[in-house]
């Protein structure tokens, strides 16, 4: 069935087929035409992916980053974080990445990041005469933490895949990687806006006023501490906690900002709908397209042939960053977990990786795919955002390119990035 899977699915992808449908596509096609098994297994394995009640806190978290990134809670945020950062030179392009890990801990997504408070900051650095192809490729760089600080989704599934890890565990490994990623681009912002001459955004407020911006952002910001603080002191499990955000979402969009309303409610739990239908169809695909690979034998085939090469733990991170940063180039983070995570954790395992820096390893790889070619999610959003051309935008990504694969290579060799914060909190 392989050398049917893989031709069709790469031919799939070439031709712009969504992923969630070329995996299920090629499944199909592998069954029909590969094998003697009936084709009703394909719906099988796709409900089997999908019936799992941690699953169900995707949903959840997707309906309340819904409730929360509207209104006068994203200018709340965005305020805060230009009120901090934006005296400085490239002020506006700093409060574009602040605010990005801000949303992080809010939304739990690279795309929600970027085509929310994103788009917001975009036009915000346009105006203030930053040209609009590198805000874009700004706001690009920026999203990337969406999925590494928590809560994130990705994480959700990974916990899924690897037993040796749990949701609480890679809540609490991603906060220091997803702040260096912001610090790396941070940086880069800096240096390309001593370069171009872009200057601060605003005079530096008075403390007074920071004190009371800041405390006006921070309902937003407590549901980080909320989700994060309660799984961490066995209040809740990580799906209680996702029905939770969405109450707290609720309750601070009503009656602290009082910017949510109730027919404001229909369309925001029909946009929750439609990305949760999305994400959770690309997990069942992604389920199906594992299921071939086990039966065919793939995954252990891999392993055993990556562990007779005895490569030591060094060598082998860097051999996986290679390896999930070209997988990237083509498969978005969700189905990648699904389909390499049961591969290469073990391996990982075996040499003595921790597990939740391998990872964090492997989420932030797959995330960086989202701001690749040809299949870059993030560079797709921001094209439609702005109004121009991928390629004008990838022109603009060199420096965030090396800025990220800095932060990239001091997460893969540091450790203790992702290990300290569950140790010390008991996971």
């Amino acid at each position: 069935m392989a050398e049917i899977l893989f031709p069709c699915l790469f031919l799939l992808l070439a031709l712009g087929v969504p992923v969630a449908f070329a995996m299920a596509i090629s499944v199909f096609a592998a069954v029909s035409f590969g094998s003697s098994y009936p084709n009703i297994v394909l719906v099988k394995e796709m409900f089997s992916g999908l019936d799992s009640f941690p699953l169900l806190a995707v949903p959840f978290f997707i309906l309340a980053a819904e409730l929360m990134t509207g209104g006068a809670i994203t200018q709340a945020v965005l305020r805060l974080a230009q009120s901090l950062v934006g005296h400085l030179r490239g002020g506006l392009g700093h409060a574009n990445v602040v605010s990005s890990a801000m949303f992080a801990g809010i939304s739990g997504s690279a795309l929600a990041d970027a085509a929310g408070p994103g788009t917001m900051m975009i036009r915000m650095m346009e105006k203030g005469g930053y040209d609009r192809a590198y805000a874009g490729a700004l706001t690009i760089a920026s999203s990337v933490v969406g999925p590494i600080i928590p809560p994130s989704i990705t994480m959700i599934i990974y916990a899924m895949q690897d037993q040796n890890v749990s949701v609480g565990s890679l809540f609490m490994a991603g906060v220091l990687p997803g702040l260096v990623i912001t610090l790396a681009v941070l940086v880069a912002n800096g240096r390309m806006s001593h370069l171009r001459g872009y200057a601060s955004g605003a005079p530096m407020p008075g403390l007074a006023e920071i004190a009371r911006i800041a405390f006006y952002a921070v309902p937003a910001l407590l549901l980080i501490l909320l989700i994060v603080g309660g799984i961490r002191f066995g209040v809740f499990t990580p799906t209680e906690a996702s029905v939770i955000a969405v109450f707290y979402a609720l309750i601070v969009g009503m009656f602290v900002y009082r910017s949510l309303k109730l027919r404001h409610l229909p369309d925001i739990i029909l946009r929750a709908a439609l990305t949760s239908a999305a994400v959770l169809l690309i997990l069942g695909a992604a389920r199906a397209f594992a299921w071939i690979l086990i039966i065919e034998g793939i995954p252990q085939f891999l392993a055993e042939t990556i562990i007779a090469w005895d490569l030591s733990p060094i060598v082998f991170l860097l051999a996986v960053n290679v390896l999930l940063l070209v997988f990237g180039l083509f498969m978005d983070p969700l189905p990648g977990v699904m389909i390499l995570v049961p591969i290469l954790a073990p391996i990982s395992f075996a040499l003595g990786i921790d597990p939740n820096h391998f990872a964090i390893v492997v989420i932030v790889n797959l995330t960086l795919g989202l701001t690749t070619p040809p299949v870059g999610s993030l560079i797709f959003i921001v094209s439609s955002t702005v109004a121009l051309k991928p390629s004008t935008l990838i022109r603009e990504m060199p420096p965030f390119f090396i800025a990220l694969a800095l932060a990239l290579l001091a997460i893969t060799f540091v450790p203790v990035l992702s290990t300290w914060l569950p140790e010390v909190s008991g996971f």
